[in-house]
């Protein structure tokens, strides 16, 4: 089985791939979040600086494209060719309304005859560009019908694509709701592509139940479970970790904001995002989850983010000085 870190806008950035791949091993891909291609023709300088090798080194990096026109993702792929990077996927599965509203992302599948001629023109492009790139797809399976997954699948099948990677749920449904398996595995029969599964895979008892049903599938995608518990997959693995493992990377990942936002807050703001996922696989001190959500201060946010960890973790032993709020 392989296992890739899922792509989490603003949260799966190159600090914490970084920090994660040094204290967890076990992952196969890790996949960026989306970089916008559009018409200015310009990646942002933070997404360039998220996708630089040098930012992302002991780790194979996926970047991941977020638009709807050939010719921008053409120029998007000669880019991160220039960077090193020799695979790209392609985002058809964000549901969020400010990126669906423009018809990218999984709003792109509203219009089924359009993406057809986007992936012609595409490798049509590729071919004469001589790009020698594998192209994957992160893909929802419809918008309010899972009966368009017939169609979308009858279209990807068309092209060369490297791997698909199926998140059974409609776009209209974002994040709610059970994925619709039976639809996947009907997608997973259809494709003639390797499939990746995405979707809900919190713990090992889930990863270990999909692969007992599935078989077939032979590498998963997980995010959220592995925000929430970065050793999930070395767990699965085997992979015996240091018990000090997280606390040296929730550190070494804070120093890592500290050092990239100039302004402290933003870095612990960071840092609380990443706990939010934590109470989705593993029980908290509510008491004291409350105290580090309402942190302000570098100090703060860590007495109490130390105070969280020993409880889960055993004795924290940290190179931090923290005074006490």
């Amino acid at each position: 089985m392989k296992y890739y870190f899922a792509p989490l806008e603003g949260i799966s950035l190159a600090p914490l791939r970084r920090e994660h791949s040094r204290e967890f091993p076990g992952i196969d891909k890790y996949f960026s979040p989306f970089l916008v291609a559009n018409q200015t023709l310009h990646f942002h300088k933070s997404e360039i600086r998220d996708i630089l090798p040098e930012n992302n080194q002991g780790l194979y990096l996926v970047p991941q494209i977020l638009t709807n026109k050939a010719g921008q993702l053409l120029w998007a792929l000669r880019t991160l060719a220039g960077y090193g990077y020799n695979e790209i996927n392609l985002n058809l599965g964000c549901p969020m309304p400010q990126v669906a509203k423009r018809g990218r992302g999984a709003g792109f599948l509203a219009d089924p005859d359009e993406l057809d001629r986007f992936f012609e023109t595409v490798f049509e492009g590729m071919a004469e560009q001589d790009m020698h790139l594998q192209l994957s797809v992160k893909t929802r399976i419809g918008i309010s019908d899972i009966d368009e997954a017939v169609q979308l699948m009858r279209i990807y099948n068309r092209y060369p694509l490297s791997e698909l990677i199926i998140h059974p749920r409609l776009m209209n449904e974002m994040y709610k709701g059970s994925p619709h398996m039976d639809i996947f595995e009907a997608m997973s029969a259809e494709s003639s592509h390797p499939v990746c599964y995405n979707g809900d895979l919190r713990t090992p008892a889930d990863v270990s139940a999909f692969r007992n049903r599935y078989a077939g599938t032979d590498r998963v995608m997980i995010g959220r479970g592995l925000i929430a518990d970065p050793s999930l997959v070395a767990k699965i693995k085997g992979i015996r970790t240091a018990p000090e493992a997280f606390v040296h990377y929730h550190d070494r990942l804070f120093e890592d904001y500290l050092a990239l936002y100039p302004d402290n807050r933003q870095a612990v703001s960071k840092m609380k995002d990443i706990w939010s996922f934590r109470p989705l696989c593993q029980p908290v001190n509510e008491k004291l989850f409350k105290k580090m959500r309402k942190a302000v201060t570098p100090d703060q946010y860590l007495t109490y983010a130390h105070m969280l960890l020993s409880e889960a973790e055993g004795p924290v032993n940290s190179s931090f000085s923290c005074e006490a709020p």
